[in-house]
């Protein structure tokens, strides 16, 4: 049965192309993808990953939980890393992970025959495609619900440029090179904070906490206890256009916003661009204790 689910996407990219696969000929460059694929494979693994999807071009793989993706990375990394360059290049790999959705089946390799989809997939895969030879770079997203000891494994800081300002939402090297990583200037930098309260907890989304997630899970960081949430509901990012809520539930999100009227956002972005309150999955309006209030500091 298909379902959507929030997962750690893995999606590795490992091809030869163009006039270096020419230099090596078929057959060497066939056997420089499979070596690369097969470490590939058993980094996941022994991460307790599961592979949606295995062509010569691609591995596509998902966790449970963002540590396991980025330990996984990391160590298939350093394995493709020891094997020696073929004619002086780097290995042809790629790796790009997102915390995200996943559409359909993944269970296993079940989606194997099917491209597997949904906005993790999709992220995963812009964010190999930027990548250098045997580079990986991990979303905000993923980062955030991280722990901090995996968090070691990545460049401290967001990576700055072009590039990166067009995704319009931070990106990290996974095991920092130099050259890679530099420093946002202080002026370009936002200096406003979201914070919001549920109950006794208040937290905030801000420079350091780029993604905060809602849901009746308890993994989320704000969990939701009404039955109308669902598991995974809603997660708020901070942008450059602001803090944008994404509603990923069956019931949707209500806002309301001070001085406007109440929004219902279902499967959509709205900007949290004012004072006001939130109900996942019923309306900000009722008096209960699931509420969540914001405001921009």
């Amino acid at each position: 049965m298909s379902e959507r689910k929030n997962l750690c996407v893995l999606v590795a990219l490992h091809h030869w192309d163009g006039a270096l696969a020419d230099r090596l000929g078929g057959e060497e460059a066939r056997h420089a993808t499979e070596r690369c694929a097969n470490r590939i494979e058993r980094a996941i693994a022994a991460q307790g990953g599961r592979i949606l999807a295995s062509a010569p071009e691609q591995t596509v793989a998902v966790f449970d939980r963002s540590d396991a993706g980025i330990q996984a990375a990391s160590d298939a990394l350093q394995r493709i890393r020891n094997l020696p360059p073929l004619r002086g290049a780097h290995q042809p790999v790629r790796l790009g992970l997102h915390y995200g959705i996943v559409d359909g089946d993944a269970s296993g390799l079940a989606a194997t025959h099917g491209e597997p989809g949904g906005e993790g997939v999709q992220r995963a895969r812009q964010l190999a495609g930027l990548c250098e030879p045997e580079q990986g770079l991990v979303s905000g997203t993923a980062v955030m619900v991280a722990s901090s000891t995996v968090r070691a494994l990545l460049g401290a800081q967001a990576l700055s440029g072009p590039n990166w300002e067009r995704l319009e939402w931070p990106v990290y090297a996974l095991g920092q090179r130099a050259g890679l990583v530099t420093s946002i200037p202080a002026a370009a930098r936002l200096t406003n904070r979201l914070r919001l309260r549920h109950q006794e907890d208040v937290l905030f989304v801000e420079e350091l906490r780029p993604v905060l997630l809602l849901g009746r899970e308890l993994g989320n960081d704000i969990s939701i206890m009404d039955p109308r949430a669902s598991r995974q509901h809603a997660r708020i990012e901070r942008r450059r256009e602001g803090f944008v809520l994404f509603d990923h539930s069956t019931n949707g999100t209500y806002i309301a916003i001070e001085g406007q009227p109440e929004r219902h956002v279902k499967q959509d972005r709205v900007v949290l661009n004012g004072p006001g309150r939130l109900g996942c999955g019923f309306s900000a309006d009722e008096v209960e204790r699931d509420l969540v209030f914001f405001d921009i500091v």
